[in-house]
């Protein structure tokens, strides 16, 4: 396994860290983990090197944190730091944010954690939990030695993500999406490189886009990838592309077989800063063009998702959303989305259920995908 520096600690991550968010489930249900497995994978992953473990208040129904517990028990807190976060859309008061760590730490079997992140950041829940004064908590937590270290995730636009990091001096960690498709989006490189000037730790999550960049590529991407003559999985060069630049101190990785473990293990045994060539990096470019040119997500159209609890209509919405990057970001497909889906139907009805996800064939992070496209066609009109 190959480590790296974390942001101003004393101390050497792994390149991949596991994210406890997508693992094997039973029968569809995202409440019901298949712990055999899943407790495989993860011991796997902290036996190979792995000391990075991230979990959520909210993931897997409540159990993600639950199942690590366990397996920390079995002499494995020793060799990992811990994350886990604060549900912030759920907290109201200094109470609740007590509940809910008070919980975590039960749930997870120890009497303090190494990271706890505030979930989900973005501008109107940054401006509660100031309202709220969290940071007055935090540091009281820490005086407890309820955690070490208070840091954060984030989705919105990086003048939010800007303004947040300069909010407090003593951030340790920040967590973004990032893969080569993205680089652009919310954060994006500009809040990577900032993070990053400021000796925060960069974790990244979605680096192969919640799956999206592993699965069958279109003919046209997998021809370009066949040319290269190099031999690596599409997850790979997608993992490689984020382990390349230096301001990353970790990789998460939400892995639901034992093959992505293995596979991810070996890749990261094969990372390291500035590692690729001009000419991988060049390609990677070419890839990513051609991925906004043909549409970016996977979706077949089947329609196992609908019907939504909340009216949402998936299948139309993903395929506007597809359209708006194979037309250039396109205000035409703007103005449709909002001509032609009901107010009641939109992606901002979504109340990130996960029933749709728990149904899809493709296993496409659905609610990723309707939060983006809420904040494309409906936060920027």
């Amino acid at each position: 396994m190959k480590y790296r520096r974390f942001g101003k600690l004393n101390w050497k991550v792994s390149a991949l860290g596991f994210g406890a968010m997508r693992l094997p489930i039973i029968g569809g249900e995202a409440g019901r983990i298949d712990e055999p497995e899943a407790t495989e994978m993860i011991t796997y992953a902290i036996d190979q090197g792995v000391n990075y473990i991230d979990s959520g208040y909210t993931y897997h129904r409540g159990n993600s944190e639950t199942l690590l517990g366990k397996i920390l028990k079995e002499g494995y807190r020793e060799k990992v730091k811990v994350a886990t976060k604060m549900p912030t859309w759920l907290v109201k008061s200094h109470q609740d944010m007590d509940k809910c760590l008070n919980e975590q730490l039960s749930k997870l079997q120890l009497d303090h954690l190494d990271f706890y992140l505030l979930h989900d950041l973005n501008k109107e829940r940054w401006q509660r939990l100031t309202e709220l004064d969290v940071l007055s908590w935090a540091e009281r937590k820490m005086d407890e030695g309820k955690f070490e270290h208070f840091c954060f995730s984030f989705h919105d636009e990086y003048e939010v993500f800007k303004n947040i990091v300069d909010s407090y001096e003593r951030w340790t960690l920040c967590q973004i999406q990032y893969n080569y498709v993205d680089a652009g989006y919310q954060a994006g490189i500009r809040g990577l490189k900032y993070a990053a000037s400021k000796g925060l730790a960069v974790v990244v999550m979605e680096p192969i886009a919640g799956g999206r960049l592993a699965i069958k590529p279109p003919k046209e991407i997998q021809t370009m990838w066949d040319e290269s003559g190099i031999k690596r999985t599409a997850a790979e060069w997608a993992l490689q592309w984020v382990w390349n630049q230096p301001e990353v101190s970790v990789a998460l990785s939400g892995m639901s077989t034992m093959k992505q473990v293995v596979e991810n293990v070996k890749s990261a045994d094969r990372s390291g800063p500035g590692l690729l060539t001009e000419k991988e990096l060049e390609l990677i470019n070419r890839v990513s063009q051609k991925y906004r040119e043909l549409g970016f997500i996977g979706c077949t159209g089947c329609g196992y998702c609908t019907p939504c609890p909340e009216g949402v209509s998936i299948p139309q919405i993903v395929s506007f959303f597809n359209e708006f990057f194979v037309k250039n970001r396109s205000d035409e497909v703007r103005k449709k989305y909002l001509q032609q889906i009901a107010p009641e139907c939109r992606a901002a009805r979504c109340v990130k259920c996960g029933k749709c996800e728990e149904l899809c064939p493709q296993q496409l992070s659905i609610r990723e995908i309707l939060s983006r496209a809420n904040w494309l066609f409906e936060q920027e009109t």
